[in-house]
């Protein structure tokens, strides 16, 4: 027995002490740094925000000047030695590199971190409006790493949107690490955005304005202090260690030399307006055909992405003499804005840049949309400098002059934020002389954009993905509150069977437009799609605010991309009961069935709880306060 036993203890020591005592070392260390943290840390609640603040600013501008610099060389170890490979070489390892880096990323997006897939930007606009602004480090770490590899080995994506989410990811991190209060950690998320921003395109303006647009929403001035100090210190930080230039060099500066340009720069605008629907329209199907589709698993999808980028990318440079496909494509894209490329190459570049981005990203890729449409409003620009030059016999200089138009024409019809797309163009390439030009071309191109396709691209994705942020209620159905409760009803007498609303159950395939036919043609408050015998998912009026006016979005989108899931709960139970079943599962509803028959009875939504719960303290009697023998005085006792 003594044998046996020291056998047992014997195996419990570690076999490698180093890494046993480098482990305990890591634990203390972690413990004296949370100690150190806590002495450290401001007493005051708006000391301790502002000193988040300012240390977001520098840990996001060193992080993003990181991402940068790794970017750089897994594009110089992977795509970039595939292209100078020699002989006839170059073709098979320039469709291999990015489909072998699509499979990589695409396993360790569906079995490692699945949050670190897509842009980046809706997952921190879903964490600002809906979760508080917590990002988890895992994911924010996850997209450092995997948008380095797939972006590094090809893919046709952006580092902007990845930066974006690590930087939130990291003052999220920061935030928990200070024991920053819940209610000041969703305003320091606008911080980590605009510090991204700033250091991913070393323009702080322009971060300011972005983050206010399309992460905040509106000018909230609790917000503006801090997100201005972050932008600026991460400029400094970027422009400190990889020095003081625009992110595109433009050899010469442009300027409104010509007013009978003007007509052909509102022409842009229209143009980029149909590009820019053409290109959101067609990444947002083919999400939605490779989330349907079951002959290639969903984790080797990206490797598809990766080889149409691959074929390409061989197209281009053995046709066309020129890359731009892969990656964020600013070396072409500076060739375009010097004016260096011909009419056919602008416009074949600018359709492989829109068919290589949306495989890219619509297979489940780790990269943004940023860079791409920046490229794709270039080239478009410089082929309608060709007209101008053709039809006016104005100077060739015309034609840098139009893609450096095109670049914020496009990307205002696509990002939706029409001031950062003025102002962005201005910092990344430092040229100020087509204010209006710019002005004219991307309002024009953002008005019909917005008119034609109403719901923006990230909250369209948002809602492929089952999130509906929090903007709007649909007119017409209100969630109508519930009768006070009697003085002497109990709380747990509230049951689901007393709080549940008319449901209607509808097939997973039915478009947008039939489902908000039914919501204002019955009585049922909600849709439920039947997914298993005893699972449900739900379809709420706020899942369809965001798109109900858009005609184009009643075609694409049906009711399983839209539904979220509910767990099923009986009808008699009580109150907390189901309160509970909605906090464990996340879920804004839950749905009541009959046990026996598996048949849905109702839901039960998370506002109606909140109105019974505040519908029961309003009836319960105000408490007499005790006094004294004092009487009149009431002296308390």
């Amino acid at each position: 027995m003594e044998t046996e036993t020291g056998k047992r203890c014997n195996d419990s020591v570690p076999k490698w002490p180093r890494i046993a005592r480098a482990r305990a070392a890591l634990v203390a260390l972690r413990a004296s740094t949370r100690t150190l943290i806590r002495k450290l840390q401001p007493r005051n609640e708006s000391q301790h925000l502002f000193a988040l603040t300012l240390v977001v600013g520098v840990v996001c501008g060193l992080v993003a000047v990181a991402f940068h610099l790794a970017l750089r060389a897994a594009e110089k170890l992977l795509i970039e030695r595939a292209l100078h490979a020699p002989g006839w070489s170059w073709m098979v390892w320039t469709v291999v590199t990015p489909t072998l880096g699509g499979l990589a990323a695409g396993a360790a997006l569906t079995w490692i971190v699945p949050g670190a897939r897509g842009s980046g930007i809706p997952q921190v606009k879903q964490a600002f409006a809906i979760e508080g602004g917590r990002i988890r480090f895992r994911d924010a770490f996850g997209k450092f790493i995997l948008a380095v590899l797939q972006i590094g080995s090809g893919a046709s994506l952006g580092r902007e949107g990845p930066t974006v989410q690590i930087c939130a990811g990291a003052a999220s991190a920061l935030a928990r690490a200070t024991s920053l209060p819940p209610r000041n950690m969703r305003r320091l998320t606008p911080v980590g955005v605009a510090a991204g921003i700033a250091a991913a395109f070393n323009a702080p303006i322009a971060a300011v304005t972005f983050t206010i647009e399309e992460i905040v929403g509106a000018l909230d001035h609790t917000v503006l202090s801090g997100v201005v100090v972050a932008a600026a210190l991460a400029a400094v930080i970027e422009r400190s260690i990889l020095g003081v230039h625009p992110v595109i060099e433009v050899a010469q500066v442009y300027g409104l030399d010509h007013p009978s340009s003007l007509a052909l720069f509102a022409l842009l605008g229209v143009t980029a307006a149909v590009v820019s629907v053409v290109f959101t329209d067609a990444l947002l199907l083919l999400r939605i055909r490779f989330r349907k589709l079951k002959a290639i698993p969903g984790w080797t999808q990206p490797a598809v992405g990766g080889l149409v980028t691959g074929i390409l990318a061989v197209v281009a440079l053995h046709f066309f003499g020129t890359n731009g496909v892969t990656g964020g494509g600013y070396e072409t894209l500076g060739r375009a804005l010097a004016g260096a490329l011909g009419i056919k190459v602008l416009l074949a570049l600018g359709a492989l840049k829109v068919v290589a981005t949306t495989f890219s990203y619509s297979s489940g890729g780790a990269g943004g949309i940023f860079a791409p449409s920046l490229f794709i409003g270039a080239m478009l620009g410089g082929a309608i400098g060709y007209l101008d030059v053709n039809l006016f016999h104005h100077e060739s200089r015309q034609l840098g002059a139009f893609a450096l138009v095109g670049m914020g024409a496009v990307f205002a019809g696509v990002i939706r934020a029409p001031i950062t797309s003025v102002l962005i163009i201005f910092e990344m390439t430092g040229s100020y002389g087509l204010v209006l030009p710019l002005m004219l071309a991307n309002m024009t191109a953002y008005g019909l954009a917005r008119r034609w396709r109403p719901v923006p691209i990230y909250e369209a994705l948002l809602a492929q993905d089952g999130v509906v942020l929090p903007h709007a209620i649909v007119p017409g159905h209100a969630v109508e509150p519930l009768r006070v409760p009697a003085a002497d009803r109990v709380l747990s007498e509230l049951t689901a069977r007393g709080l549940m609303s008319a449901v209607k159950v509808v097939d997973g395939a039915s478009r947008l437009g039939e489902l908000t036919a039914m919501l204002g043609d019955t009585e049922s408050s909600a849709l439920l799609l039947r997914e298993h015998e005893n699972r449900f998912s739900v379809l709420i009026p706020e899942h369809l605010v965001e798109f109900a006016r858009d005609e184009h979005m009643q075609t694409i989108l049906v009711a399983a991309d839209l539904a979220c899931f509910a767990p099923t709960i009986d009808p008699d139970e009580d109150l907390f009961r189901v309160a509970r079943a909605m906090a464990d599962s996340g879920a804004n509803a839950v749905v009541v069935i009959d046990r026996q028959t598996l048949a849905p009875l109702g839901i039960v939504t998370k506002a109606r709880v909140g109105l019974a719960l505040l519908d029961w303290h309003a009836s319960q009697p105000v408490p007499e306060k005790p006094v004294s023998s004092a009487g009149d005085r009431g002296v308390p006792n």
